[in-house]
């Protein structure tokens, strides 16, 4: 009876969990999922992005970042920074405005929510009176103008966001003041834009949808000066000087207007259609800058023909002779220019556009030839393919970084060198303790690697398989050529290319050696590259092997995709990692599982058939071991395959009803012959049960099938150096688990470094271990005499852990969806097990071990289990006892797909999609802590500085 007690309270281990484990969500990585707004702070030097969700984020300096979230959760239509303040404001699509401020606290700045407002008509008005279209944040930082559907303005005060009722601009009061040939009610209807006068901060230029401008005078409250356009109005924008303002409009043309104090009525200068003659789209925003050499830059978003390029996203860029229409491959949300934000200073001297599309952030160099794009540190587009796989390696040699640098910087030299520009703020944060990479796999067949050392996920280098394979794109394409008389000049800018040649060359599965350089990278299609790296471009054949998972079996057709073909003879790769050896497992199914042993030269692949291992240095294949069930047609399909039995399934569930039936009639059999033995033993249970805590409850989970599909399926592969014929000798090994709940041993020879070429290596079966439940095994471990996982290959060698303990008895614990279950090794008896589907109606997802070192001190550190459940739930168990340290809620269960995303480091962090194109970072431990701690001073305000209109956003995002 005394394992069913419950282990009493330790405080000692109590303070010491509270030492070494602690949950935070730390840092969302990657591009905002559905931007809907931008915004921009030439004061602050800081920009904000908002979302369809109600999320809002700003950003600066590499390592600045800030993040707030409406609780309305509504979309975010507008973002407006108060001038010269630590305060921006936004609109959502419920019409309501939001105070935000960067306030300081504990040495830090933090995003806080200060106050909100909905604008309100008298009772009984339509929607539309209240309908905010456009907002103008006033220099005077005391108001707010808020422009509406029904062509009223209202003036809000700050901070409190309070209407002030006598400062109202009706259409009514606007029409007085216009001649009425010249116009009537109608043309004073919906707000387009709000401009202040940029040397005049007591004139404002009222913008009406159907073309009429007003310029307002405050102090008096008149208009002083209108404008008549022929075309439905898009966009206003002031010149710098103020003696003329620019138009846009919906049928692809800008007008320049002069402003005068000597005429009511004022003509047109000039009206351009860039795109012209032909019907264009509307040009939604346009900047006019000035420069010192009297050429202004003219910026603008659409105006391209309709016919011929209606579906593309695109910003001109006009200066003298030279122009250039950016394509953008998803639609454009709003975009600004830096420029000179010094109100003494003459011109504007733009340096750089920047833009913001649905699916990444661009930015363009206007300084130099040819206007380069700038290489974002953060705000990378993770999606530009979509995410297949991740890997994470950490603490990664400091010349194996540089190396890898190296190369990506050798890909980056057609990006600008211009310094980021969005640089406000400071981070205050600490440098990062190690250097650490995240490998991400893509559709394309590309490998990313970014350094998630710190806040800023940044691109260090770019590995693209497509090389080795034959597919219908060239990969020497390119794509941003453009005939010398092409027009419009059309230039592709951006990394978002959700398109794939061919879906096989898909990357299923990573695994990075970081002290030898070895890369194994396995795809969609069976194929296994093994890849080292190279600091010089290189020629070179790629070895090719093919390893027949069925053995030859019969009655086993493969009704999947085929191979992918390979090109013939030698291959040209640019410095880094260069596969040197391809094996192609056949079938040709997804690679399911995945190691690479770098000191043996050895790599082992696993997929829905069977598993094999591959002598990389003597390029030889070792052996193959086929894991499929007599039953296991469906694995024969294949991923791409949409053929599914109807018949097969239900034969199967009433295979499954059957059995339970049988089962329980079994064990009403079992109880009436039993029935004497219960009632001789009931008195001793009932009275020993009142004297003790009981354990939880366990759950009945009844055994799976072997005739259910896909237990053949390769889960987990896993190298050890460990005891497995005999408690004398130890030997290299290769263990596998399947979804059948099936683990396979088998002893390896490898001969020994002077040898190596000239023998061998030599694989032998030694154990074969049946979980009684059949549940999928997804992690194998084997701990030394002192309980410590053994070290990683090569890790020994480097000095960086202390050699493992082969005196003592080995253990092996194996990890199944629904068990962790401890077996002694060479012998393989059970010795422990923590049923946790049992106990805890959840599944295991992803395991590692990971180690947590106290906050208190350095001198103590252990090693753990971190899982992930189908719940959602990460809980820390210790090893070796298999103790449930902690549970944490991480991920909603609803998100299969940012549970199956999940990965950890070695160092009790992870990483999780949260869309396609986020992940978010979160920490187990309270040592390790990678979050974003900075710092927004405010800077001296100048005079007059009204300058800050230029970069706000109007109503594009609205519009589009």
């Amino acid at each position: 009876m005394r394992r069913f007690l419950r282990a009493g309270h330790d405080p000692v281990r109590e303070r010491l969990k509270r030492d070494l484990f602690q949950f935070n969500k730390t840092v969302e990585h990657g591009f905002p999922h559905q931007p809907s707004a931008l915004g921009y702070s030439p004061f602050l030097r800081l920009m904000a992005i908002g979302t369809r969700s109600g999320a809002i984020k700003l950003y600066g300096a590499p390592g600045v970042e800030f993040m707030g979230l409406h609780e309305e959760n509504n979309t975010v239509m507008q973002i407006h920074f108060i001038p010269d303040q630590c305060q921006l404001v936004t609109l959502l699509d419920d019409n309501s405005l939001h105070l935000w401020s960067l306030k300081q606290q504990g040495g830090a700045s933090e995003l806080r929510e200060e106050h909100r407002f909905t604008l309100k008509g008298p009772p009984g008005s339509p929607p539309s009176a209240t309908q905010v279209t456009a907002v103008l944040p006033h220099s005077s930082r005391e108001v707010l103008y808020l422009g509406t559907e029904s062509g009223s303005i209202f003036a809000v005060e700050l901070p409190a966001l309070r209407v002030l009722e006598g400062r109202t601009i009706s259409p009514e009061a606007v029409l007085q003041r216009i001649p009425e040939d010249n116009c009537n009610r109608r043309s004073c209807e919906l707000v387009e834009a709000l401009q202040e006068h940029p040397k005049n901060p007591d004139q404002i230029l009222i913008g009406y949808s159907r073309g009429l401008i007003v310029l307002w005078d405050l102090q008096n409250n008149k208009a002083t000066q209108h404008f008549l356009g022929s075309q439905q109005l898009e966009n206003l924008y002031w010149l710098r000087d103020g003696s003329k303002f620019i138009s846009c409009h919906y049928d692809g043309s800008y007008t320049q207007w002069p402003v005068s104090s000597d005429t009511r009525q004022s003509e047109p200068l000039e009206n351009t259609v860039p795109y012209g003659p032909f019907p264009c789209k509307a040009i939604s925003k346009i900047y006019w800058q000035t420069t010192k050499n009297g050429l202004p830059y003219i910026i603008f978003q659409g105006g391209m023909p309709r016919a011929s390029y209606g579906d593309r996203h695109s910003i001109s860029v006009i200066h003298g002779s030279q122009q250039t229409a950016f394509d953008f491959t998803s639609r454009v949300i709003d975009f600004f220019i830096i420029f000179s934000s010094d109100p003494a200073a003459e011109f504007d001297d733009p340096s750089a556009l920047v833009a913001l599309a649905e699916e990444e952030l661009v930015v363009i160099d206007l300084k130099s030839a040819g206007w380069p794009a700038v290489h974002p540190p953060y705000l990378a587009s993770l999606h530009c393919s979509a995410i297949t796989c991740s890997h994470h390696v950490s603490n990664i040699p400091l010349k194996l970084w540089e190396r890898i640098i190296s190369a990506g910087s050798k890909q980056n030299i057609h990006y600008s060198s211009m310094p980021w520009p969005i640089d406000g703020g400071t981070n205050i944060a600490p440098d990062p303790p190690q250097r650490d990479l995240l490998l991400t796999g893509h559709e394309d067949g590309t490998v990313r690697f970014w350094d998630a050392s710190g806040v800023c996920l940044h691109l260090l280098y770019k590995l693209s398989t497509v090389r080795v394979f034959l597919t219908d794109a060239d990969p020497n394409d390119n794509m941003n050529t453009l005939g010398e008389d092409e027009w419009p000049p059309l230039r592709k800018v951006g990394t978002f290319d959700p398109y794939s040649d061919d879906p096989r060359l898909g990357i299923q599965k990573i695994y990075l050696c970081k002290y030898s350089g070895y890369l194994a990278v396995a795809g969609t299609a069976g194929q296994v590259l093994v890849m080292e790296l190279n600091d010089e471009d290189a020629e070179h054949v790629v070895d090719h092997a093919e390893a027949d998972l069925l053995q030859d079996q019969e009655g086993y057709r493969w009704k999947g995709h085929e191979k992918l073909k390979t090109r013939d003879g030698p291959v040209r790769f640019e410095a880094g990692f260069q596969p040197f050896v391809l094996v192609q497992c056949q079938p040709p199914a997804v690679v399911t599982s995945l190691a690479l042993h770098s000191e043996w030269k050895l790599v082992a692949f696993g997929t829905s058939h069977g598993f094999g291992l591959f002598d990389h240095q003597q390029k030889r294949l070792v052996f193959v071991k086929c894991t499929l069930h007599p039953s296991d047609q469906l694995a024969l399909e294949g991923p791409l395959s949409r053929v599914k039995s109807l018949k097969k399934s239900l034969r199967q569930s009433f295979r499954r009803i059957r059995r339970s039936r049988v089962s329980s009639r079994k064990r009403r059999g079992a109880a009436g012959n039993a029935s004497e033995v219960q009632e001789a033993n009931a008195k001793f249970d009932q009275d020993a049960l009142q004297e003790m805590e009981l354990a939880p409850v366990q759950r009945k989970i009844e055994a799976r099938s072997a005739e259910d599909s896909f237990t053949g399926f390769v889960r987990t592969l896993y190298f050890a150096d460990t005891f497995l014929r005999d408690s004398s000798r130890h030997c290299p090994s290769l263990w596998a688990g399947t979804n059948g709940g099936t683990v396979y041993a088998f002893c390896l020879r490898v001969p020994p470094a002077e040898r190596r070429m000239d023998e061998p290596v030599r694989a032998e079966q030694a154990k074969e271990i049946q979980l009684m439940h059949r549940a999928p095994v997804v992690g194998i471990l084997v701990l030394d005499g002192r309980s410590t996982p053994l070290p990683e290959p090569l890790e020994v060698a480097h000095d960086l852990s202390k050699s493992p303990d082969m005196q003592g008895s080995h253990q092996l614990l194996v990890v199944s969806e629904e068990q962790f279950k401890v077996f002694t090794l060479p012998k393989v008896s059970s010795k422990l097990k923590l049923k946790l589907t049992a106990l805890e109606g959840c599944r295991v997802r992803k395991v590692t071990v990971a180690n947590f070192g106290s906050c208190k001190t350095d001198d103590y550190s252990e090693n753990d289990l971190a899982v992930l459940t189908n719940l959602g739930d990460i809980q820390i168990i210790s090893l070796p006892f298999l103790k449930l340290q902690i549970r944490y809620p991480c991920i909603r269960k609803e998100d299969v797909s940012g549970i199956a995303s999940c990965v950890f480091t070695k160092y009790g962090q992870g990483f999780y999609l949260i869309s396609p194109s986020e992940f978010e970072r979160f920490s187990l431990s309270t040592k390790w802590l990678v979050e974003p701690r900075c710092l927004v001073d405010m800077p001296e305000v100048t005079s007059n500085n009204h300058m800050h209109n230029k970069s706000g956003t109007e109503n594009a995002a609205r519009k589009s």
